[in-house]
């Protein structure tokens, strides 16, 4: 804040506002049944029966944690991956609800009570 003709400069403040990333996923969300459309603008394979389909989208800081987070993802079900980016850190699974939602909880358990991040609930459309 700076100041006006009526301050003197000695209550002039100085706020300095500088990012730091915690250890936390900020997103975790399931997309059960997404239509056809999605699968295509999102450049994921769309050659699946829709019916069963599920999207799951998660984001992590530090960024580098993506990459642990798609290795739980496969180990934990069979899912597919269909983008992981360890520099924005995002995640993105394909598969059915249930291999999703067990790949988003695997990742979740792991990352919140072995590297003790703050996890945030799932959240479903």
């Amino acid at each position: 804040m700076g100041y006006t003709d009526s301050m003197s400069p000695e209550m002039k403040q100085r706020i300095v506002q500088e990012l730091v990333p915690g250890k936390q996923i900020s997103l975790a969300h399931i997309i059960a049944n997404p239509d056809k459309v999605m699968y295509e603008k999102l450049g994921l394979n769309p050659a699946i029966d829709y019916s069963k389909a599920a999207i799951g989208i998660m984001t992590v800081s530090p960024s580098e944690t993506a990459i642990i987070m798609g290795d739980i993802a496969v180990k934990s079900s069979g899912i597919d991956l269909g983008f992981v980016d360890r520099f924005s850190g995002s995640l993105i699974i394909t598969g059915t609800v249930s291999e999703v939602e067990a790949s988003v909880t695997a990742i979740l358990d792991y990352v919140g009570n072995t590297l003790g991040f703050t996890v945030c609930p799932v959240t479903r459309t």
